[in-house]
């Protein structure tokens, strides 16, 4: 359990650093991994993936309001977390997504303020770059992510001689330290993750190794995290803790990942020294191994966050994905994520429990990046079985594709009532955007309160609040859409959904400018009435100024590159020029019967498409590419052909 090594399977011991191989035609990209000489030829220009590990979602700003978290125990602007994940195996993840829908879609970002993509092994590559879907969501919901350079122990293939070659200087400048500069801004991320634990190293090594990450800070706006592993004198010697023989690696970074051998004493003295230095002790990160008992890692949380004290330091969580990874099914999954971060009761205001592990809700406080409009959420989680657009089914089986994640509600989950409590979800059976959407369903015997999102959203004269629903039979929705502001922020204000004319998906909007001036601090719902088996679905909960914008069509779709997988199927790489703005942008292909099938969607200018498959004796099949605002408003597509030979 003491060092992060536990993923570094091994194919044979890599004397030579290989360049991995790029991809060609109409290939699979992948996120990009390195060793540190092959980075030194790296060159986006010629990297034919390097287009499609390209983040175009910024770093969202997110604000906590302590008046509004969940749970009377969680304390806000304190410690931190960061999560380290492993999303798949080094060489093995796919830029934009794949078809299937088992995945890692994290949906508890408002915990989280740092996800560190995970990965790097002597077999493949010890520096890796995220890749473009994880950049997208995490972004979205106002959380950095870093990339993983790691430097594995010698008995899992490690060489000294790679850390020298990661430190070598020309002039006074460190080479892979520019390029590990240039992958980040190219790519869209936000700093990297430094694990280096090969022995054999000399104080003059790890003096290199600080002056690398004092040079790459002063010269570029990336955050550089260390691991507790080696020390000062270039020995390997994890301290569990901030001491003097590790502290020059702290002062050279942004911040430091404790091993896992932490307790009381330890993180005392470390938040003692941290102040000595002028550091904040929450740039220390205390960590926990999770990848083989989740939930049931014995963590001394006393010694971390104190009842009713405050945080001694921060908390950084190694493999949190064991929830997917230990699921029997996605319902699992989802059950074994929600106790992980939320707590046993599915409720974070509840976090009460005879198990040690009571849930991140009960020390953190929600964020929220829910700050600027348009604010629109379809609930979808960023995976799933199938995908609608605008309600309606335009491709069936697996997939998932994080870049299309929306912004989860913030509170998972938190509900009010005299007398039964309506149970919220994710539900995976409809959607009106994506694969997913907003269901409530109970037995309706008073008044209910779902708070959903905290938020900071400005209104104006122009301001709009709407949503899509769907009942499973005409009638009374027995429902209102409810939001607070932040002069009163735990009085709702309400407006009523009125009646449904069928059991399709309907929209409703209301203006908002009577509070022109105010700031949203809340959104929810609140029921009405009573319905012994109540059920509606929620498509979308949307804030926006005025009309919803029609985007301008993209231009110049091009065909990258072909790949023939048998005679009738293809696997293709496009690419188009964005005429303005777009929240992301719809693929297709035109069937012969004039309907379509969605093939994917991204934020970005270019996209794989897997599985192209000809349909009956069609000579062509045309793939059209439509820009979507971030209001949801739909452009004209652009169109070309991909011919088939006869």
């Amino acid at each position: 359990m003491r060092v992060l090594s536990a993923i570094a399977l091994v194919t044979g011991l890599v004397t030579v650093p290989v360049q991995p191989a790029l991809a060609a035609g109409g290939d699979q990209p992948y996120a990009s991994y390195w060793y540190p000489g092959s980075i030194l030829g790296w060159d986006p220009a010629t990297d034919p993936d390097a287009r499609f590990n390209r983040s175009r979602v910024p770093l969202r700003p997110r604000v906590q309001d302590p008046a509004l978290r969940a749970n009377a125990n969680a304390r806000a602007g304190e410690g931190r977390v960061a999560s380290l994940v492993s999303f798949a195996p080094t060489s093995g993840n796919p830029s934009q997504g794949a078809p299937e829908a088992s995945y890692y879609a994290f949906g508890h970002w408002q915990y989280v303020d740092t996800l560190v993509f995970w990965g790097g092994s002597a077999g493949e590559g010890l520096i890796l770059a995220p890749n473009a879907t994880v950049i997208d969501a995490a972004h979205r919901n106002g959380v950095k992510v870093y990339g993983t350079v790691f430097f594995p122990p010698t008995v899992y293939g490690g060489q000294i001689q790679w850390v020298r070659d990661f430190v070598q200087r020309s002039g006074t400048a460190y080479p892979v330290a520019d390029k590990l500069a240039e992958v980040a801004r190219h790519y869209g991320f936000d700093g990297w993750f430094i694990n280096q634990e090969t022995a054999g190293g000399d104080a003059a090594l790890a003096g290199e190794m600080r002056s690398l990450i004092a040079y790459a800070r002063a010269r570029s706006p990336i955050d550089f995290m260390w691991y507790d592993a080696m020390t000062e004198s270039g020995a390997i010697s994890w301290q569990d803790a901030l001491t003097p023989a590790n502290d020059g690696f702290f002062t050279a970074s942004d911040s430091m990942f404790l091993d896992f051998g932490w307790n009381t004493a330890k993180l005392a003295s470390s938040r003692d020294l941290a102040r000595s230095l002028g550091r904040d002790e929450h740039e220390l990160y205390a960590g926990i191994d999770t990848e083989a008992n989740g939930y049931n890692t014995a963590v001394p949380w006393e010694a971390l966050f104190p009842a009713g004290g405050a945080h001694v330091a921060s908390l950084g969580i190694y493999r949190p994905e064991w929830t997917w990874k230990s699921s029997a099914s996605p319902a699992d999954f989802r059950a074994r994520d929600s106790r992980f971060w939320v707590g046993a009761n599915g409720d974070p205001s509840d976090t009460s429990t005879t198990s040690a592990w009571k849930g991140l809700a009960h020390y953190v406080a929600e964020s929220t990046p829910v700050t600027a409009k348009p604010f629109v959420t379809g609930f979808n989680l960023g995976h799933g079985e199938f995908y609608n657009v605008d309600g309606i089914r335009v491709r069936t089986g697996g997939w998932n594709n994080l870049s299309l994640q929306d912004v989860p509600p913030t509170y998972q989950w938190l509900v009010s009532s005299g007398g039964t409590r309506l149970t919220p979800s994710i539900d995976f059976g409809d959607a009106y955007e994506g694969g997913s959407s907003l269901r409530l369903t109970g037995r309706l015997d008073a008044v209910n309160t779902v708070r959903l999102y905290q938020a900071r959203l400005p209104v104006s004269a122009g301001t709009k609040l709407s949503a899509v629903l769907k009942t499973p039979a005409a009638g009374p929705t027995r429902l209102r859409l409810a939001v607070s502001f932040t002069t009163a922020p735990g009085t709702f204000v309400t407006y009523d959904l009125g009646r449904t004319g069928g059991a399709g998906w309907e929209r409703r909007t209301f203006d908002l400018s009577a509070h022109a001036g105010k700031t949203i601090a809340q959104i929810g719902l609140r029921t009405t009435g009573a319905q012994d088996a109540y059920d509606i679905r929620l498509g979308r909960l949307a804030v926006y100024e005025g009309a919803v914008d029609i985007p301008a069509a993209p231009a110049g779709l091009t065909v990258l590159g072909v790949t023939d997988v048998s005679p009738t199927r293809k696997s293709l790489r496009l690419a188009w020029t964005a005429s303005g703005p777009a929240h992301h942008y719809d693929l297709y292909r035109r069937n012969p019967d004039g309907t379509r099938t969605h093939l994917g969607a991204t934020p970005n200018d270019a996209y794989f498409v897997g599985r192209l498959d000809q349909a009956g004796t069609e000579s062509g099949t045309t793939i059209e590419v439509e820009a979507v605002s971030a209001e949801r408003g739909r452009s004209p597509a652009v169109t070309t052909t991909v011919p088939w030979t006869p």
